[in-house]
C-alpha cells in the first residue's frame, strides 16, 4: 500500500482509491474523506488503519450500502503536514465529502475550526484534542473511542483491580518527550493524590530510538509498575530497555500503540506478560471481519493485504467506519437524504450502546459526550497473540471529564 501510494505524484486521484472502484457524481453517494499520512510519521498505523476503513466500507457497498445509498472513499496522503491536508480537506469538501478523519493530530489540530464552521464531521480516534470530546464545544468532532486520559485511568484501575490496591504502589510513567506523551500526566497526578501512591515521569527524546538514558533513572526508581507513552518504533525500544533494566514484561503497560508486530520485534517470548490498553477487539473472530473475508478480501477487493485483516490497527480503522456508518444510517432513517454534516453529526449521537457486533465496547454518544463514554480493556501478550484479561471497563470519569472540561473552556476562551 506505502509503494504504490508513493508511486503516485500529487494528491491521490479519489477514482483510483474508490471502494465503489470508481469516482461517482451521484448524489447519493455518501463521500468520507482520507487524507491521512502514508508517508511521514504515522506510517507505523496508517495502512492498516486505512485499510480496515475502506474494507468495511467496500463490504457495506457490497451489501446493497444503506437505505439505497453507496459510500466513496476519497484518499489521500498528507505527508502529516499540515498545510497539505488543509488542501486535500478542501478538495474533498468541494467533491462532497461530509466526513473527515485525518489520523494525525497536528492536522486534525489544524482543521479544527474549519470544520466546525463547515459543519463537517471529523473523526479524531485516538488522536486529535482529548477535549474534543466536550460536544457542545465540538459539535463536529468525535473522538469516538477512550481519551488518553482514559486509556490511562483504565490501566491503573487495572493495577488497582488485580495487585492488591494502588496505594503505596510506585508508578513510572516513561514517555515520549511530546504533548502526546505528556497528555495523561495531569490526570495521573490527580489520582495519584486521590489514591495515595507514588507517581513519577521519566521522558525521553522524539523519536524513541535511544531510551538507554532514561531506563537508568528507571531502574534507580524501582517502580512496581511501569506505563509507557510511546508510539511506532519507541515502543519496542521501551519495551526492551524496560527488560534489559530487570523490569518484569508484567509490570509494563501500553498506551494502545502497541501492536502484534510491536511485540515480535520485541521477542515473542521475550514479550510474554506485556500488557496494553485494547480499543477494539483483535482477530477475525467477529461478524464483521468475517463477512469482510467473505465478501470483500476472498473475491479479491481488498484494500491492501490479506494478512492485515483483523490486525490490531485494521481492526480499529474497521470500528471507527462501524460507527460513522451506522450514524450514517441513524440519521438518514431520521432526516432524510441527503447527507450532511449536520445530519451525520446528529446520527452519530443517537447511537447507544453500539458495540460494532461485539468487536468493540458498547459506546454511548450524546450532545454532550463524544468520547462513548472512555471504555477500554487490558489485553496481554500471549506468546502468540493479545489475549483479553479484563471485560471492557472504564474508570475514575469524574477525573478525566474535569480534564475535559478544563481544556475544552481553555479552547472556548481562546477561539
Amino acid at each position: 500500500m506505502r509503494r504504490f501510494i508513493k508511486g503516485l505524484t500529487g494528491a491521490v486521484a479519489a477514482a483510483a482509491l474508490s471502494t465503489t472502484g470508481a469516482a461517482s457524481a451521484d448524489n447519493d453517494t455518501i463521500k468520507f474523506a482520507f487524507p491521512q499520512d502514508f508517508t511521514a510519521v504515522y506510517t507505523f498505523v496508517t495502512d492498516e488503519y486505512n485499510q480496515g476503513q475502506r474494507d468495511y466500507l467496500r463490504l457495506v457497498n457490497e451489501e446493497g450500502g444503506i437505505n439505497g445509498h453507496k459510500f466513496e472513499a476519497l484518499v489521500r496522503d498528507t505527508g502529516n503536514e499540515p498545510q497539505r491536508g488543509l488542501e486535500a480537506y478542501n478538495r474533498a469538501r468541494r467533491e462532497g465529502a461530509v466526513l473527515v478523519d485525518f489520523l494525525s493530530t497536528p492536522v486534525s489540530r489544524a482543521a479544527v475550526n474549519r470544520v466546525l464552521n463547515d459543519e463537517v464531521v471529523m473523526i479524531t480516534a485516538l488522536h486529535g484534542r482529548g477535549d474534543a470530546s466536550e460536544g457542545t464545544t465540538f459539535p463536529y468532532v468525535f473522538p469516538l473511542m477512550a481519551t488518553y486520559w482514559s486509556q490511562a485511568t483504565v490501566l491503573a484501575n487495572y493495577i488497582d483491580e488485580n495487585h492488591g490496591g494502588l496505594e503505596g504502589k510506585r508508578i513510572a510513567h516513561v514517555y515520549i518527550d511530546s504533548p502526546f506523551g505528556r497528555e495523561p500526566v495531569p490526570v495521573m497526578q490527580e489520582l495519584a493524590e486521590r489514591e495515595g501512591f507514588e507517581y513519577r515521569t521519566f521522558a525521553y527524546p522524539s523519536p524513541g530510538n535511544e531510551q538507554s538514558a532514561t531506563w537508568s533513572d528507571v531502574r534507580r526508581y524501582r517502580p512496581d509498575f511501569v506505563m509507557i507513552w510511546g508510539a511506532g518504533g519507541g515502543q519496542p525500544v521501551s519495551v526492551r530497555e524496560a527488560i534489559r533494566n530487570g523490569i518484569d514484561p508484567e509490570q509494563i503497560l501500553s498506551v494502545v500503540w502497541m501492536a502484534e508486530t510491536d511485540a515480535r520485534t520485541v521477542g515473542t517470548d521475550r514479550a510474554k506478560g506485556l500488557k496494553r490498553f485494547e480499543a477494539v477487539a483483535t482477530g477475525r473472530d467477529y461478524p464483521i471481519i468475517e463477512r469482510i473475508m467473505e465478501h470483500v478480501i476472498e473475491p479479491g477487493h481488498g484494500a491492501g493485504d490479506r494478512e492485515n485483516v483483523g490486525t490490531t490497527y485494521y481492526n480499529i480503522g474497521v470500528a471507527t467506519m462501524a460507527v460513522a456508518v451506522e450514524g450514517a444510517r441513524k440519521a438518514l432513517e431520521e432526516h432524510g437524504a441527503p447527507l450532511t454534516g449536520e445530519k451525520l453529526r446528529d446520527g452519530i449521537r443517537m447511537l447507544e450502546n453500539f458495540d460494532a457486533e461485539g468487536m468493540m465496547p458498547p459506546v454511548t454518544f450524546s450532545e454532550d459526550d463524544h468520547q462513548g463514554g472512555g471504555y477500554g480493556r487490558v489485553s496481554q501478550w500471549n506468546g502468540e497473540e493479545w489475549e483479553p484479561i479484563t471485560d471492557w471497563y472504564n474508570a475514575y470519569q469524574d477525573i478525566v471529564w474535569e480534564e475535559i472540561r478544563k481544556d475544552a473552556e481553555g479552547f472556548r476562551e481562546g477561539r
